[in-house]
């Protein structure tokens, strides 16, 4: 991994192998905002909530990343949440997307990251079963 920090901003290189998932949690950093994601993954799990939970489909062949956004916060238990969605394209071009499960990094990912200062955001389970965003002013904590 390669990376470089402003005060308001990273941009973050992950290369071949590393986890996708793991390696957005171990920035870090308990509340921010992925703001974009380019590059290639390979052994993805895209997820699909039905209502009631998510469908995960497989992608394992290599696919360009065609774009990734979300948002890293912390659960009750003050574990760090990957709440990401990507878009994938085969080599046909064809594109699909969804809730990132899990993803591999094939050559390389480029990440832009913005650290929230004055903003924590929280995940709480609610009575559908997602992991509802519940946003607030910190206020020194």
């Amino acid at each position: 991994m390669i990376e470089a920090k402003s005060a308001h901003e990273w941009v973050v290189r992950l290369q071949d192998g590393e986890d996708l998932v793991e390696a957005l949690r171990a920035r870090g950093q308990d509340s921010a905002l992925i703001l974009t994601g380019i590059g290639m993954v390979r052994e993805a799990e895209l997820g699909y909530w039905n209502g009631t939970e998510y469908e995960v489909h497989a992608c394992s062949d290599p696919a360009e990343l065609v774009s990734l956004q979300g948002n890293l916060a912390l659960d009750d238990a003050g574990q760090r949440i990957v709440h990401a969605h990507l878009l994938l394209s085969g080599q046909d071009g064809l594109v699909r997307g969804g809730h990132l499960v899990r993803a591999t990094v094939h050559n390389t990912i480029e990440i832009g990251l913005l650290p929230l200062e004055g903003i924590a955001l929280e995940r709480r389970l609610e009575s559908n079963g997602l992991l509802g965003l519940f946003p607030r002013t910190r206020v020194d904590d």
